[in-house]
């Protein structure tokens, strides 16, 4: 296998280093609360865990707060997805904020005390996509909360550099938003946006963060596709001009009428439903852009004749986050630009109420929700 003597070396590390950065003694507790997928079925549960050991180019971070995202409802549920992705045991959790209480001996970059959130794709570094820019779509990539533990804890180990130290100017409350937020920006800003109608179909966080983005980033005109009413609402409130249901069947004709009959310039698919895949092509124009993030169940049935072949469409798939221009643009649109993300967030729980969290989530009943952690730094 291509890469094999590489990925096995990044195997080693995931398993974790015995090697320790504790910068002095009894500063670092021996064991922890954590929240624990245990067995390969549904649920979730907490545990007394250990605290994880650093190696001399890690990272150990202080959970203050983890966000919950549909990938974590997928695992707790324990669906088709989660049962051939998942290894349980393990902690789950890849959207977090916290603070640096300890350093790898070679790390430099950071210290204790430093405010910081992570990329949670870990890539090889040696594989072709790696080496040519593009280490978003690593072959190997190993994503922290998914494929190894994650920050459903007091204490996540990272990579020192997968950290990312998080500017005195972003408010606290986003440190732990800027995974998804930044699945927003790069699918909104992978192509022209400034002066462009867009379409977002599929108004959950994301879609939310991605009008936002389209808006600051100077789009036209933003129609925001969305069954669920309070989403819809939320999608007005983060700058969207037209509402549409796309249960309404009005939403072809609406979106025509109010753009001259062209349909709208980019398309943001962030569903992964297959209906609103055909609408969204549906209401793209001749040339124009489809970036696509949300993930179907299954496979989806498109006219690719007529909705991209004679379109002459541009069609992006979008995974994860360009490492690391997207941090960069991320942190310049919250510090600079005025993004706002607070109508998102709607709920703050401790982690401990994680049952609560995934039933709102699951009933549409929620936005992002915000999980306090708060390990002792």
């Amino acid at each position: 296998m291509r890469g094999t003597r590489y990925h096995n070396v990044f195997a080693v590390w995931l398993r974790g280093n015995p090697a320790s950065g504790d910068d002095g003694p009894g500063m670092i507790p021996k064991t922890m609360q954590a929240l624990v997928k245990p067995k390969p079925a549904p649920g979730m549960e907490m545990r007394e865990m250990p605290v994880p050991m650093i190696g001399p180019e890690d990272v150990l971070v202080a959970v203050e707060t983890a966000s919950v995202c549909g990938t974590d409802l997928h695992i707790f549920h324990w669906d088709e997805w989660a049962q051939a992705r998942i290894k349980p045991p393990y902690i789950p959790g890849h959207e977090f904020c916290g603070t640096v209480a300890a350093v790898g001996e070679l790390v430099t970059a950071v210290k204790v005390g430093d405010f910081v959130s992570a990329e949670m794709h870990v890539a090889c570094g040696h594989c072709l996509q790696c080496r040519s820019g593009q280490a978003h779509v690593c072959q190997f990539v190993k994503i922290l909360g998914v494929d190894a533990d994650g920050a459903f804890a007091h204490y996540v180990r990272i990579p020192a550099t997968n950290i990312w130290k998080l500017d005195p100017a972003i408010p606290r409350d986003y440190g732990s938003l800027f995974d998804p937020f930044g699945n927003a920006v790069h699918t909104a800003l992978s192509g022209p946006i400034a002066g462009q109608t867009v379409a977002v179909t599929g108004c959950g966080p994301i879609g939310l963060f991605a009008i936002a983005v389209a808006k600051a980033c100077g789009a036209s005109r933003i129609f925001a596709i969305e069954p669920n009413a309070r989403r819809r609402e939320t999608a007005r409130q983060m700058g969207a001009h037209v509402l549409l249901d796309p249960t309404s069947g009005n939403v072809e004709t609406e979106v025509k009428s109010a753009t001259g009959g062209n349909g709208v310039d980019v398309l943001l698919e962030m569903s992964g439903n297959a209906s609103a895949i055909r609408q969204g092509f549906s209401i793209l124009r001749m040339g124009g852009r489809a970036s696509l993030l949300g993930i179907p169940a299954r496979n989806v049935e498109l006219d690719l004749a007529n909705s991209v072949i004679f379109k002459g469409a541009v069609v992006h798939g979008i995974n994860g986050r360009k490492m690391y221009e997207t941090w960069f643009q991320a942190e310049a649109l919250i510090r600079d630009s005025g993004v706002d993300l607070s109508p998102v967030i709607t709920h703050r729980m401790p982690l401990a109420q994680f049952d609560e969290a995934m039933r709102l989530l699951e009933n549409g009943e929620a936005g992002k929700i915000l999980l306090t952690v708060k390990g002792a730094v």
